[in-house]
């Protein structure tokens, strides 16, 4: 009999090939997906021309996105593109998303049924571990990885303990997946799970839709995470469903499996959370954090640019104005979710509250473009990093928040909640 095992275990030890795996064991899996952007892929083709291979070993399981400097913010960034976007004729790449038809990788790549449960993916960027959302391994890796992924279609692992996250109860007025994941990255540190996968439960995850799944795992990497996932039930189902395009394969954690520790959180405590900076788990309450007046907020992002999240901004925004003193920029995450925000009247209503809303781009996330901060400049955002010069200026500061948070911080010119504003 196979030892009891993980979820994570599970996956790893079907791509290897084994009955078995534990942590720690070394590992030579194959792929179902190797991804790159227009920061990573240029680096990882270069490498792929090094090894000598004339061929992908599977044209229908690369994907090329170039998301972080486009719409090409100058010549530099123009000719990374360039290299991307020839490599992907030249290799007859089926998944390259061209401006016009891309988005956020980590929004884009689920939406368009390119990722699915029971995959192991890697991505030449460390926010990769999105798609463990549905079920999957996915981790981000260096570009030297990935071209060694892109021309034989297997990579090594060392097999990463498992953490579990219990997470129970209903959440309260405002709190949402964001605020799940920065009360978890408070709670044990930017190094708390270091190379291991964060493994998500509970009611209260049960009860979150994709979006907000998404979200979650998206920022297993700000707590050192090799990964992150939550089991496939009958939203995941639902969702992949008619959309992703491979058969999947459901995995489930054994009862008796073996975590390097269990975290059990009440739900019913966690209240709307902004992470100060210069790290995702300086956390404070933002009930608490008034006093901090910002100069711009940013909603979107791999972490809060999907519809859901557009939606719950709108709400609040709707016949109101922006601060005249804060530059609010929305982004969607995708082509799809631009249409469907702009169908279902959201753009009216960012733009008459002074928003400036935006093709979908990484930019300002990683202090590309679509809003650099000056020197001395503050921003709330909801995506998921907030380092040292993250955004801009080495002097600046980047405070992640919710969409909630940021749609009322953007009204009031200070950070904020929705009930402020009344």
């Amino acid at each position: 009999m196979p030892r009891p095992m993980t979820i994570t275990e599970k996956i790893l030890a079907a791509h290897a090939g084994m009955d078995e795996v534990e942590p720690g064991q070394l590992i030579n899996c194959r792929l179902d997906l190797v991804l790159a952007n227009d920061v990573t892929a240029p680096i990882a083709i270069r490498e792929f021309r090094r090894i000598g291979v004339d061929h992908v070993w599977d044209t229908e399981k690369i994907a090329l996105v170039p998301d972080h400097y486009t719409p090409n913010k100058d010549i530099k960034s123009a000719e990374q593109a360039k290299m991307m976007r020839e490599f992907a004729r030249e290799q007859n790449i089926s998944h390259y998303y061209e401006i016009g038809c891309m988005g956020v990788e980590h929004a884009l790549l689920p939406e368009q049924g390119v990722v699915g449960a029971g995959d192991v993916i890697i991505g030449a960027d460390s926010h990769t571990c999105t798609y463990g959302a549905l079920g999957a391994f996915a981790t981000g890796v260096g570009s030297t990885d990935a071209a060694a992924g892109m021309a034989t279609g297997e990579v090594w692992f060392k097999v990463p303990a498992s953490l579990k996250f219990i997470v129970q109860g209903e959440l309260g007025p405002w709190v949402s997946a964001k605020d799940i994941i920065l009360h978890i990255i408070g709670m044990i540190g930017v190094d708390g799970a270091l190379y291991q996968a964060m493994e998500f439960c509970g009611s209260t995850i049960d009860a979150l839709d994709m979006d907000g799944r998404m979200t979650i795992c998206n920022m297993a990497i700000e707590a050192g995470g090799k990964s992150g996932i939550i089991a496939v039930d009958d939203t995941t189902r639902a969702y992949m469903e008619g959309r992703t395009e491979r058969p999947w394969t459901e995995y489930f954690s054994d009862t008796d499996a073996e975590y390097a520790a269990v975290y059990e959180i009440d739900a019913t405590g966690i209240k709307p959370t902004v992470a100060f900076p210069h790290l995702p788990s300086n956390t404070r309450a933002a009930e608490d954090s008034r006093d901090v007046w910002v100069d711009q907020v940013v909603i979107g992002s791999c972490t809060n640019g999907r519809l859901r999240d557009l939606r719950i901004a709108a709400s609040i925004l709707k016949g109101r104005k922006v601060h005249p003193n804060v530059r609010l920029i929305v982004i969607p995450a995708t082509q799809q979710i631009y249409r469907d925000a702009m169908h279902e009247g959201l753009f009216d209503v960012f733009l008459d509250a002074g928003a400036a809303v935006s093709t979908p781009t990484c930019g300002p996330c990683l202090g590309g473009h679509m809003g650099i901060l000056a020197a001395g400049e503050r921003a709330v955002a909801t995506t998921n990093r907030n380092f040292v010069g993250r955004m801009g200026d080495p002097t600046s500061e980047v405070y992640l928040s919710s969409p909630a948070v940021a749609a009322a911080t953007a009204i009031a010119g200070h950070i904020a909640l929705p009930e402020d504003l009344d």
